[in-house]
C-alpha cells in the first residue's frame, strides 16, 4: 500500500500539535498555586491551579502531566517511525501506523472532551480530527487478504483471543463497577471531582469493551478484521502502561494521597497487561511479515 499524501499531512498535524501542546503542558510554570474548591455537588475538591491545567483537579492535572511525558518522548516518535516505514512499503510499518492513529485518537478525544477547557482546545479538537480521519483511512487499507493467507500456523490465535475477552472483562468490571455503585448509592462516581461527566468511563465502555470482545471472537472464527482490529488496541494497551507510571509518579509530586494499593494495583496491572500486549503484538508482526 503506498503512503498518500494525505496520509503524510494528517501524520504531519498530529505530530506538531501534539508536540505543542504536550511540550506547554509539561514545560509550562506560572505563578499559580493548588486551592480547594467546592463543586456544583457540595463535594470539595482541590485544584491544580497552575500552568496548562490549572482548572483542572490535581488528580486529573498532575496525570496529564505523565500523559504528556509518554505522548512527547514515546508516542511522537513511534508515529514517525511508523510514519517513514510505511513510506518505505513495510508492512509492519503500516500496521504499526494504524495502532499508533488509534492511540492518539483515543488519548485526544479524552483531552478534547474530558479535559477542562484552557487555551489549546482547539488543538484537542485538531488533533483529535486529524486522528480520526488517519486512523479511518489507514484502517480501511490493511491488506486483510495478507492477513488471512497468515492466520494458519503464523499468528497467535488463542493469544490474541484470551487476551482481549480478559481485557474486556476487566475494563467493563473496572469501570463498570464504580458506576453501578453509584447509580445504587444515588450519588456521582469517585473522582468526578468538578467534572461535568465520566469521559474515560464513557470511552472504555462504549468503544474499548465492544471492540475487545468483538476482536476476540472475530479472531477465533479465523477472520482476518479481528486481527486487524488488535493491532490499535494492543497499541493502546502498551502505551498506557508507562502512562499510568508517570501519572501516577506527578500525582504523587503534586500532592494527591493516594494509598499503597491505589499506587501499586493500578501500575503492577498495566505492566502486567502491557508486557502481554507487546509480546502479542510483536508476535502478531512477526506472523504477518
Amino acid at each position: 500500500m503506498k503512503t498518500s499524501t494525505i496520509t503524510i499531512a494528517l501524520t504531519s498535524i498530529i505530530v506538531i500539535l501534539a508536540a505543542i501542546a504536550t511540550s506547554i503542558g509539561l514545560f509550562l510554570k506560572d505563578e499559580g498555586s493548588s486551592f480547594e474548591f467546592i463543586t456544583i455537588r457540595g463535594q470539595k475538591v482541590r485544584i491544580l491551579g497552575q500552568g496548562l491545567y490549572k482548572y483542572d483537579t490535581t488528580f486529573f492535572g498532575a496525570g496529564f502531566k505523565g500523559q504528556d511525558s509518554v505522548v512527547l518522548f514515546l508516542g511522537i516518535p513511534l508515529l514517525v517511525i511508523s510514519l517513514i516505514l510505511s513510506i518505505r512499503g513495510n508492512v509492519i510499518g503500516q500496521l504499526l501506523l494504524t495502532g499508533m492513529y488509534g492511540y492518539f485518537l483515543y488519548i485526544y478525544a479524552s483531552m478534547a472532551l474530558g479535559a477542562s477547557y484552557n487555551f489549546f482546545f482547539l488543538l484537542y479538537i485538531a488533533i483529535f480530527s486529524a486522528s480520526l480521519f488517519a486512523f479511518i483511512r489507514s484502517f480501511t487499507a490493511i491488506d486483510l487478504n495478507l492477513i488471512a493467507t497468515r492466520i494458519p500456523g503464523h499468528l497467535p490465535v488463542r493469544g490474541i483471543a484470551i487476551f482481549m475477552f480478559a481485557a474486556g472483562i476487566v475494563t467493563l468490571f473496572v469501570w463498570g463497577s464504580p458506576l453501578i455503585t453509584a447509580l445504587i448509592q444515588g450519588q456521582a462516581p469517585e473522582k468526578m471531582d468538578s467534572y461535568t461527566t465520566m469521559v474515560t468511563f464513557a470511552l472504555d465502555l462504549a468503544i474499548i469493551t465492544p471492540a475487545s470482545f468483538l476482536c476476540a471472537v472475530l479472531v477465533l472464527k479465523g477472520e482476518p478484521l479481528g486481527f486487524a482490529i488488535s493491532i490499535p488496541l494492543l497499541t493502546i494497551i502498551i502505551l498506557l502502561s508507562p502512562q499510568i507510571i508517570l501519572s501516577t509518579v506527578f500525582q504523587r509530586a503534586a500532592g494527591v494521597p493516594l494509598s499503597t494499593g491505589e499506587i501499586i494495583g493500578p501500575i503492577s496491572g498495566f505492566i502486567v497487561l502491557g508486557s502481554f500486549a507487546a509480546w502479542l503484538l510483536c508476535a502478531l508482526f512477526k506472523g504477518i511479515k
